[in-house]
């Protein structure tokens, strides 16, 4: 592909997130999303050849960062649960500074049928770590492995469905990568054999 083509591919799957993150899949009409990617709508139909489509190269340009970045986060701490801590900030900081990512989480919720689940980006990664703490003897007695794994997506969910500014009880100068820290932090007092 010319790099042209690829430029405007690429600004089209970005001003297609913009539009998806700010109104939803129904919501962000072709229309808009030309606007927003300074295209026309046959340079649109010439890349994707109908809104699904585009949908799903959302959710894939998504997916392939958040993979690029629990790889990294999960190689960052010698300790396989403190990595899971490190994955989820990562991912977290991640769904509020990137407007692809953040679309295609929205999709695969909003659109599961069109959109592969972002989940399986770092979901494998997330459980080869714990697997890896349940070796290493890090989990506390009890704490399995597959309810940590769980507990851990569960965590992410959450983050990545809140809205900015959704939450006024919150401390608005704790960032949502130091507040996933915490959150971490004190789920892994109670998971921890002690020790770790």
């Amino acid at each position: 592909m010319q790099v042209r083509a690829v430029r405007t591919r690429e600004a089209i799957i970005r001003g297609a997130a913009e539009c998806i993150d700010a109104q939803g899949y129904r919501g962000a009409s072709l229309a808009a999303i030309c606007r927003s990617s300074a295209v026309s709508v046959g340079a649109l139909v010439f890349h994707f050849r109908d809104k699904s489509g585009l949908a799903e190269a959302v959710v894939e340009a998504g997916s392939a960062t958040a993979r690029a970045v629990a790889e990294a986060a999960a190689r960052e701490d010698d300790s396989p649960l403190h990595a899971v801590g490190t994955l989820l900030c990562a991912l977290t900081v991640l769904l509020r500074e990137d407007v692809v990512v953040r679309a295609g989480a929205l999709l695969a919720r909003e659109r599961p049928d069109i959109a592969a689940r972002w989940h399986d980006a770092w979901t494998p990664r997330l459980t080869a770590l714990v697997a890896q703490a349940d070796t290493r003897g890090e989990l506390a007695p009890g704490a399995e492995p597959g309810l940590v794994t769980a507990l851990a997506d569960h965590l992410l969910t959450a983050a990545e469905a809140r809205r900015p500014g959704q939450r006024p009880d919150l401390d608005p100068d704790l960032d949502p990568g130091q507040e996933i820290t915490r959150l971490w932090a004190l789920v892994q007092h109670g998971i921890a054999r002690r020790g770790i």
